[in-house]
This record gives C-alpha cells, sequence and structure tokens, in this order.
C-alpha cells in the first residue's frame, strides 16, 4: 500500500526536504542522526531558523506564526522534518503550552507569551506529574491558594523533561481541594527563578540527566498567571495532551530508525551472509513497516478530524501505538548489534561500531514511551471508553 500525493503535494514535500537539508547546520543535523543529546544552544538556533522561515509553529492560529495548511501537509512537514534529523521544535513551546494560550489564554497573553515561545526565546517545561499521583494525573497534589492578587503553590512536580533548561513552567496545581478531583485543578505559569522554585535532577540508567525533580515552597506567582478560568485546568491539561499525542507518535522518526536498521543489517553479518537476507529478521522488519503504515494512515484520519479544542479521540491510538513502534525499532537495532552492544557499557569499544554502541541505551531510553505523554495502560482505557464504547 502507497499514499499517492498530488503534483502539488509532492512539491511540498520536495520544499520541506529541500529547506530542511540545507537549512539547519549539518553540526546540529548529525549529532541527531547519531542520537546524540543536543546542547540548549542546538536546540535553540535550530528553532529560531524554522521560526524566521515561518515553520516552528505552522499549526498555531495565522495571527501567532500560523500558515493554515490542510493537514496533510503538516504531516509531510512534520515527517520530513524528522526524517532530515532537524531537532522538531521544542514541544512543550510548540505542541503544549503554545497551542493552549492561542486557544484559552487572554489577548495579554497571547502578545506576551506566543512570539517568545515560537522563537525559543522562552524555554517551556512541564508541570504536570506527582511522585504519588502516577498515572493518575487528576490525582495531583501541589495546590495554589489565592492571597490577594497572587497564588501561592507548594508541592512537588517529577520526570521534569529538559526542565534544566527551562526558563518558564506550565504547572497543574489544585486550587478547590474541595471539588471532584478533576474540577478542582487550574493551570498557572511563572519563572522557573521564582523564589521557592527548586530543581534536583534525575539521574538515568544510562548516566545522563534529562528529567527533573521540581519543588515548590510558598512560590508566589502572580493572578495574571492563571491560564483561562479557575477550575479549568482539566480541560486545558486534556486539550495539551490530545496536541501532545499527535506528534507523539514520530512517524518520521521511525522511519529512519527502520532506515538505519536495514542499513546496519546489511553491514552485519550471520552464518557468512548479511543479517538483512535472513528471512525471521526480513520478517521483523516487514511487520515493523506495515504497523507504521497503518499508523500513518491513522494519524492523517485524526488530524483531519480534530476542530474546536477537541481532538479525535483516536489520538491516544498514536500515542498508544506510536510508542509501541518506537520501541519495537529501537528493538530491532539493539538485536542487530548483537553482542557489539554490550560495548554500551564496557570500558574498551573503540573497535565496535559508534552506532552499535549507542543501540543499548537508546534501547533503554525508549522504555520511558509507554509513560509520557498518558501512559499506555490509561490510553488503552480511553480507547475503549470513547472508540469502542465498552
Amino acid at each position: 500500500m502507497r499514499l499517492q500525493l498530488s503534483p502539488e503535494e509532492e512539491a511540498f514535500r520536495q520544499e520541506m526536504r529541500t529547506f530542511f537539508t540545507t537549512e539547519i547546520p549539518e553540526s546540529i543535523r548529525e549529532a541527531v542522526a547519531s542520537h546524540r543529546e543536543l546542547t540548549k544552544d542546538q536546540w535553540v538556533q535550530s528553532q529560531r531558523i524554522l521560526n524566521a522561515a515561518g515553520l516552528a509553529v505552522p499549526h498555531w492560529p495565522v495571527e501567532w506564526g500560523g500558515r493554515n495548511w490542510t493537514p496533510l501537509q503538516l504531516h509531510i512537514w512534520r515527517e520530513e522534518m524528522q526524517m532530515a534529523c532537524v531537532p522538531e521544535p521544542l514541544p512543550f513551546n510548540a505542541s503544549m503550552i503554545g497551542p493552549v494560550i492561542a486557544t484559552f489564554g487572554s489577548q495579554e497573553q497571547k502578545e506576551r507569551f506566543l512570539p517568545p515561545t515560537a522563537n525559543l526565546d522562552i524555554w517551556w517545561c512541564q508541570g504536570f506529574s506527582e511522585p504519588d499521583a502516577g498515572s493518575d494525573l487528576a490525582g495531583l497534589r501541589t495546590s495554589a491558594v489565592r492571597d490577594g492578587d497572587e497564588w501561592v503553590v507548594n508541592g512537588q512536580k517529577t520526570w521534569t523533561t529538559l526542565g534544566q533548561h527551562a526558563d518558564w513552567i506550565f504547572c497543574l496545581v489544585r486550587t478547590d481541594p474541595t471539588a471532584k478531583k478533576q474540577r478542582g485543578i487550574s493551570m498557572l505559569v511563572f519563572p522557573m527563578d521564582s523564589p521557592g522554585v527548586t530543581l534536583r535532577p534525575i539521574e538515568l540508567v544510562d548516566g545522563s540527566f534529562e528529567v527533573n525533580e521540581v519543588f515548590f515552597s510558598d512560590v508566589r506567582v502572580p493572578a495574571e498567571n492563571l491560564i483561562g478560568e479557575e477550575n479549568r485546568g482539566w480541560d486545558y491539561a486534556k486539550f495539551l495532551l490530545g496536541n501532545e499525542r499527535v506528534g507523539i507518535a514520530r512517524i518520521g522518526f521511525t522511519k529512519r530508525l527502520l532506515a538505519q536498521a536495514k542499513e546496519h543489517a546489511r553491514a552485519v553479518t550471520s552464518g557468512g551472509r548479511p543479517l538483512l537476507e535472513d528471512p525471521r529478521m526480513a520478517a521483523r522488519i516487514a511487520e515493523v513497516e506495515n504497523e507504521l503504515l497503518a499508523l500513518e494512515l491513522t494519524a492523517l484520519r485524526v488530524v483531519a478530524h480534530s476542530a474546536d479544542g477537541k481532538p479525535h479521540p483516536a489520538s491516544s491510538v498514536l500515542k498508544l501505538r506510536g510508542s509501541e513502534l518506537q520501541q519495537a525499532a529501537t528493538e530491532l537495532l539493539l538485536d542487530i548489534a548483537g553482542p557489539l552492544a554490550i560495548a554500551s557499557f564496557a570500558g574498551d569499544g573503540s573497535e565496535v561500531p559508534p552506532w552499535a554502541r549507542r543501540t543499548a541505551p537508546e534501547y533503554l531510553n525508549y522504555r520511558k514511551t509507554s509513560i509520557y505523554g498518558g501512559s499506555n495502560e490509561v490510553q488503552r482505557t480511553i480507547i475503549a471508553g470513547t472508540i469502542l464504547g465498552l
């Protein structure tokens, strides 16, 4: 099965491909291709190049940098960016808080935050998850109490991705402890250098520091930093997560992983012949490719039918299957590397290809995709209730 583009759509794809492969510095694209951690400066440089060309937030309203593209154009834009190894616009900015402010924020908030959010002059982080809430986001306990013209915030967030780079945080807080737990939540935004905010890194299994704990002790937040209406934060969170799940499938990224898997399977031999010629390996690759095509069709349907701030219920399918296929692709690369992957943790891996040394950390890191953006168990519950009617 093949997706057939019109001549105009094919020209648009080529336009995106040419820009991404010529305008973003090779050093940045090579770092992405090699699965190396990007520096903050690389993130910022890449997004500002995109924003200057009108390619950072094409899905936003036109007055705030959007392009009024068709759903298929948006899909092509994202896929070509991923396949060209271009860092996607920081999701906390472009796909999370930006659309929330554009949809629910006041005019003053839009003017204050949206331009620097698109240009990455403000680096946002997400304050949703908490240690005791688990996948039950509505069980959060971080509180905000109104004190005159300010909110006073106390509590803790965890798994705050790239919080070490962040200038501001968008934070879910409990503002009505007496209400039903989904009804008593609000969304506040405030600087990470506010008095009372403490960030502590969490070391991951591969020794890297990508996520953090954030503690709030009597943090005073101006009342005008409330997004939308008081106690409507749960609605905004659902809107945000629905937008996040459209991009979280990362179809272009998984296509790139599969292309790398084929390349390495041609170079690795087993029994005197390339591993790619092994029927079982060929079947595994074909299975993931077929599943990825089905997911791509679902992604197009989700984007095409999302409107009026109500993401399509099948966005949960994108999160569920997208994360599973990312894991399948990283597992595939790990198996192709075989014993060479042990070099990731051994002292002497000088004769091992760099790609093989990275497969084990990459495999371990992508176990997290089952959790962020709403755990896969939660997505199955949503699918059962909103799609299957169970």
